[in-house]
């Protein structure tokens, strides 16, 4: 009876972990949900439970606790940044808390302010405003606390979102001339470690080159220990989550990184660079400079350059901003697929749901692709009248597409 007991407890804490997408990229930022049934067909008229308007564009992913989706929101061209709720059953407005009079720092046109996804723990939801500081509320858009962590310049602005792990929210804070990763503490936002990293160029100068990373760290539990990993310009680092402790790096990726890192189950490391940069594999866990150690390959010039992959058993499943898509060996690095187009242009991250990837392109059409290795098997294209950069969230049979008009609901 205790077992059983036992059993029925892990199930019902395996299912309510299941119905929420808590921040970027699901429940461990790996771009997995165990979500078993989910449409594979949809279009405007077919599969939408509701289509909720949105007050402008925004690229952020939404992050889902029960009924409640959030969404980071700028408005007035940027002035105004904050946290919009939504209402999953209905796609009505529960609230909105924006901050007034926010500094307008230097931005992509495709990057529009309040870039990086929320993060919540279903009591109090947090994110990042860049220039605008960390902003912490609780479900009834009530504000718990605010941080100022200065201004943040670069010539394509900031797009990093906050991740948590035990107490704290962690945050890479960057790109720019100043660079740091900074814990606080996730009930009254006081600074608890900070590891500063050397900036780089902000690409403002005339003939500057740009430097930078948009990079959402990633936390891998490594033999006994747990690895914050974070890819920074042209080096993968791994950190003590509870203290900051660089633990080890690995030389080879470029100057500019969009992508967050993705890690196996075992310990392998995908890390991608972006615009024409490199890619690499390394084995968690070393200590140190690892790059001769514990690297398993290295491509000078990878096919990735804005989304991130998804790993799935033995392979890693990417899609390119141009919308070529590659299934690579973790190990050796071969491309199985060898960039067969796939889509037309797109910032999507792999999402891996129900045995099926899915990916959404700049057009509002979600691939929905069956990970076999072998070959490049397209199971549905499925197009909504909208303009879509960000990644889609998974949340109780829900599919969530922010689009630049509305947040889509696709449900059977």
């Amino acid at each position: 009876m205790f077992r059983l007991s036992l059993l029925s407890l892990l199930s019902i804490s395996s299912f309510a972990i299941a119905e929420n997408w808590p921040g970027w990229r699901g429940p461990n930022g790996q771009g997995h949900s165990s979500a078993k049934e989910l449409p594979l067909d949809w279009s405007e008229k077919e599969n939408v439970r509701w289509k909720a308007p949105l007050p402008d564009t925004g690229n952020a992913s939404p992050a889902v606790w029960g009924d409640h989706i959030f969404l980071t929101q700028a408005i007035e061209k940027g002035t105004r940044r904050g946290i919009l709720c939504i209402d999953r059953k209905t796609g009505k407005e529960k609230w909105a808390h924006y901050l007034k009079q926010v500094m307008v720092e230097p931005t992509h046109g495709t990057n529009p302010y309040g870039a990086a996804t929320c993060v919540t723990d279903g009591e109090r939801v947090i994110t990042s405003l860049g220039s605008g500081g960390v902003l912490c509320l609780d479900f009834a858009g009530k504000e718990l606390w605010k941080k100022d962590l200065g201004e943040f310049v670069h010539i394509w602005g900031t797009a990093s979102s906050p991740i948590l792990h035990g107490d704290n929210a962690i945050l890479w804070c960057g790109p720019g001339e100043r660079q740091f990763l900074i814990a606080m503490n996730k009930k009254t936002g006081d600074e608890v470690w900070r590891e500063e990293v050397p900036g780089g160029l902000d690409g403002l100068k005339k003939g500057a080159k740009w430097i930078g990373s948009w990079s959402t760290p990633v936390i891998a539990k490594i033999g006994t220990r747990e690895e914050l990993i974070l890819s920074v310009p042209n080096k993968v680092k791994a950190f003590d989550p509870k203290s900051g402790k660089e633990l080890w790096t690995c030389d080879g990726l470029t100057d500019l990184v969009y992508t967050s890192t993705v890690v196996s189950p075992d310990g392998i490391v995908i890390a991608m660079s972006g615009y024409g940069g490199s890619g690499l594999a390394v084995k968690a866990g070393g200590d140190g400079d690892v790059t001769k150690t514990h690297r398993l390959w290295h491509h000078p010039r990878n096919p990735q350059r804005i989304g991130s992959c998804a790993i799935i058993g033995e392979h890693a499943f990417h899609v390119n901003e141009p919308g070529s898509a590659s299934c690579f060996e973790l190990k050796t690095g071969k491309d199985l697929w060898k960039g067969e187009r796939l889509t037309t242009k797109t910032w999507g991250s792999m999402i891996h749901a129900a045995g099926r990837l899915y990916i959404t392109n700049y057009d509002g059409t979600t691939m929905v692709v069956k990970p076999d290795p072998s070959k490049l098997d397209i199971l549905a294209s499925n197009k909504l009248p909208d303009t879509v950069l960000a990644t889609i969230a998974i949340a109780d049979g829900d599919i969530l597409i922010r689009g630049y008009k509305f947040l889509w609901c696709i449900s059977k």
